[in-house]
């Protein structure tokens, strides 16, 4: 593995010429800004290897936190390597190869993984359905045992069992449920299943379907062996061998390599083009191979050797990193425009957090991608990887990823559970892919009349009407709900575990809707008596109190206000309308002075301010797209970009487009020529 590294780190590809521009930062030159070298962040790497391997590797679960910069964490000044990261590629590049091309043998004996809840690798998801996480370290077949205690009543009919991974149904066969003829009968049975299964970190689930099955018991008998019937393990075992071919293989081995070098070499050539996300030099493809003849010559296979020169691409600084070179040797600090390449890079990385593919890649690799870019962006927005911008723009700009960590009080909030987080994520990724895919306008993310929900989401918010565990497009009939404001996702990440905060969420609407970000609060703050809260005094009583304070009085002049328009929802984003013992006052003011009395109100009057607004979302997603914070340089650029999606009434995807259309989007400049100057926006790293 280590001369994987040495040799693969020597190499980081030459320079394209590009036509060269006058000195960035001389008075009257525009200055497109300067990019780090970046490497990829965890949900690219992911992304990449799925894109590039077809192989299911989870960097989020692997390898280390990325830090964040202005917000996202695809900020390139921060994406440091640490001592530990690196051994955490040189792990994943070995296991990810293996997946890949699964040359090596497979266990002489079988393994076995039981999910179960008495030893918590399982939950139930009610009394028909059970859920589990495991890894599975190959590709093969196995034998999956359901576990099936209990019985129901003699005239009980069959009832169809499926098997899931990942969400998706594999498999289903029907299950015997009446009691059995046998004198001594033990209420269990097995039911097996034999499927192929690829390697990897997985969700397993076994359970009934169709109308026939779902109990009318009483909850306290749904687990009662003698009335009731129910998946109780998941057993996997193996792997086997199997005539399935893993994808992975397929998009690898795009020739047969036994056919002799002329193969091998293509197969490199190929996998090192797309890795690296440019045309690839003979002595980079030749250094490649070496790994297989070496490889060969110590007695493993073709295919062990190829193998081993994926994991040289994988440990490579041209795959691990986005490198962007400077257009003229005797002066770097030259605006150019970036080349078609790295370009390329630059699309795909915004729109899919991916590799380019091989369209858009063969399109700037003969110079052709500008004049179509339009059209490519249109293509790109289309397909399904453009959900990486719900995933990780709107995670990030919403912090919907802040769900992941939030504890909020379990004797207060006894619904909040994994399951009502999983479909509060889900209502606002939808809710945001929507308008996205349907261009719909800007105001909609402020006051939609609709949303998205499925059964629990829809009786936790008392919509009825609503059945089944799929999501859907709901319109929404009453004022308690609308837009962001109304989910539950984005009330509660501006909440603290055991109460509201208006001091959060007046913050949360200047930061993301008004453009207004307040100052750092002052140190020594005096906290709030939180016993008193709604008992002794109502929240608003305390604030007004705590507002008295001449060091607090400045900034939450301008929170609380905004902050107490959405008191009516609780800590999890629950309608509600008393706060403890007191009545909830949701009356407030924006910080131009205008008036409103409710939730429904205040989002009306937001409406209005829809000017800022298009602005602090233009300035996150110029962010997010150039992978550096904003500078002074980028005011015109911004108001440019936010002009002209005016005059399209604001439609969601015309912002996409203005922004890869922008000065600062295909152009670069080389080093730092300047002292470090304000930045527009958010500023420094966190």
């Amino acid at each position: 593995m280590l001369a994987v590294l040495a040799i693969a780190g020597g190499v980081f590809g030459q320079a394209d010429p590009h036509p060269s521009g006058p000195t960035a930062g001389q008075p009257g030159t525009p200055d497109p800004g300067h990019v780090t070298a970046r490497r990829l962040n965890r949900a690219e790497y992911t992304n990449t290897i799925r894109d590039l391997l077809g192989v299911d590797f989870r960097a989020q679960k692997n390898f280390p936190t990325d830090d964040l910069g202005d917000g996202f964490d695809n900020i390139g000044d921060v994406l440091t390597v640490s001592p530990v990261l690196m051994e955490k590629y040189l792990e994943a590049a070995e296991e990810i190869s293996k997946r890949a091309i699964g040359a090596d043998p497979l266990p002489a004996k079988p393994l076995e993984i039981q999910l179960q809840t008495k030893d918590r690798t399982a939950r139930r998801l009610g009394p028909e359905m059970l859920e589990g996480e495991a890894h599975l370290d190959f590709d093969g077949d196995y034998t999956i045992r359901i576990g099936l205690p209990g019985q129901r009543d003699v005239d009980a009919a069959a009832v169809r069992l499926g098997f899931w991974m990942d969400g998706k149904l594999l498999d289903t066969k029907i299950a015997e449920t009446k009691p059995s003829t046998l004198i001594y009968f033990d209420p269990y049975s097995d039911e097996t299943m034999r499927l192929y299964l690829p390697a990897g970190d997985h969700v397993f689930r076994a359970g009934f379907i169709g109308d026939d099955f779902p109990s009318t018991l009483d909850p306290k008998d749904r687990f009662n062996r003698k009335k009731n019937k129910f998946p109780d393990t998941i057993t996997l075992t193996g792997p086997f061998a199997s005539k399935v071919e893993p994808a992975s293989r397929r998009k690898i081995l795009i020739c047969d390599p036994n056919s002799g070098g002329k193969c091998v070499n293509w197969i490199l050539a190929t996998l090192a083009r797309r890795a690296y996300r440019r045309p690839v030099t003979r002595d980079e493809v030749a250094e490649l191979e070496r790994f297989v003849g070496e490889a060969q010559a110590n007695g493993q296979s073709l295919e062990q050797g190829l193998q081993l020169a994926i994991e040289a691409v994988l440990v490579s600084p041209n795959f691990l990193f986005r490198i962007e070179h400077d257009a003229h040797p005797t002066d770097a600090r030259a605006a150019h425009p970036v080349s078609d390449v790295e370009l390329a890079s630059r699309l795909s990385y915004f729109l899919w957090s991916s590799m380019p593919d091989d369209e858009l890649l063969a399109l700037a690799e003969v110079g052709k991608l500008r004049p179509v870019l339009d059209a490519q962006v249109k293509r790109m927005l289309a397909d399904g990887r453009s959900a990486a911008l719900a995933d990780n723009f709107a995670g990030q700009w919403l912090e919907l990823r802040n769900l992941d960590v939030v504890k909020p009080d379990p004797v207060k909030f006894p619904q909040w559970n994994a399951d009502l987080r999983e479909d509060m994520k889900t209502e606002t990724r939808l809710f945001f892919d929507f308008i996205l895919r349907e261009n719909r306008p800007l105001a909609e993310f402020l006051d939609a009349r609709y949303t998205f929900l499925n059964d629990r989401l829809a009786k936790f918010y008392g919509i009825p009407g609503v059945d089944g565990p799929e999501f859907r497009k709901v319109e929404l009939t009453t004022p308690q709900r609308g837009g962001l404001l109304g989910q539950a996702s984005v009330l509660t990440v501006s909440s603290y575990p055991s109460r509201t905060s208006v001091v959060l969420r007046g913050k949360y609407i200047l930061d993301n809707i008004l453009n207004d970000p307040p100052p750092p609060p002052p140190p020594d703050v005096p906290a709030l008596n939180e016993a008193a809260v709604g008992t002794e005094m109502s929240l608003r009583q305390q604030m007004e109190t705590h507002r008295s304070e001449p060091m607090c009085a400045a900034c939450h002049a301008k929170m609380d206000p905004l902050g107490f328009g959405l008191e009516n929802y609780n800590a999890i984003g629950k309608w509600r309308k008393m706060d403890g013992k007191f009545p909830v006052d949701a009356s407030g003011t924006l910080p131009g002075g205008k008036h409103f009395n409710t939730p429904a109100e205040m989002r009306a009057l937001l409406v209005s301010q829809l000017p800022q607004f298009a602005q602090a979302v233009t300035e996150k997603m110029l962010t997010y797209a150039l992978g550096r914070g904003l500078e002074s340089e980028d005011e015109e650029a911004v108001g440019k970009i936010t002009a002209r999606w005016a005059s399209g009434n604001y439609a969601f995807q015309d912002l996409i487009f203005e922004v890869v259309r922008s000065f600062p989007f295909q152009e670069r400049r080389g080093e730092q020529v300047r002292n470090e100057t304000a930045r527009v926006g958010r500023g420094a790293a966190k």
